[in-house]
């Protein structure tokens, strides 16, 4: 697969969560013959639900198209390190491998992933790929510093 084609989608759909003043992450579900199969980006703000992160949404679409929960053989892409509830997500949905284009220190599900060595306690597992991308820091930089000057933090 080609990462940097499907993160660079990830991303313009970020820039779409900016617009509703939600956090700039965006996510692409592709399925094993590289057709996008579900899209999302961040609607927490504009939706009023805690819920609706932006690999949430990719996977429901996705599911939606799929006829089914179960998206085994597939890969999700973010332009963020997904959290905890999206890992949950991720798991449950089956997915097979996770590419992501900026590490997230503060509720970045990965480092959980390895120290609680999840992989060996489910019958499903889950590969990863971190794979930076200057254009994901870039917007949650800029979104966040924006913030922080509306707020009058600066």
């Amino acid at each position: 697969m080609n990462n940097k084609k499907y993160l660079k989608v990830a991303v313009s759909l970020a820039k779409k969560a900016i617009k509703n003043n939600d956090i700039p992450v965006g996510a692409v579900v592709v399925d094993q013959n590289g057709r996008i199969i579900g899209r999302g980006y961040n609607r927490k703000e504009k939706d009023q639900n805690p819920f609706h992160h932006a690999e949430v949404i990719a996977i429901q679409q996705a599911c939606k198209q799929r006829g089914s929960w179960r998206l085994e053989e597939c890969i999700i892409y973010s332009t963020l390190e997904p959290c905890l509830m999206c890992l949950g997500t991720i798991l449950q949905a089956r997915i097979s491998w996770i590419v992501f284009g900026l590490e997230s220190e503060k509720f970045g599900s990965i480092k959980t992933l390895e120290k609680l060595k999840i992989n060996e306690n489910f019958n499903h597992s889950v590969g990863y790929t971190y794979e930076p991308i200057a254009d994901s820091k870039e917007m949650l930089q800029a979104f966040f510093g924006q913030l922080r000057t509306q707020n009058g933090m600066i």
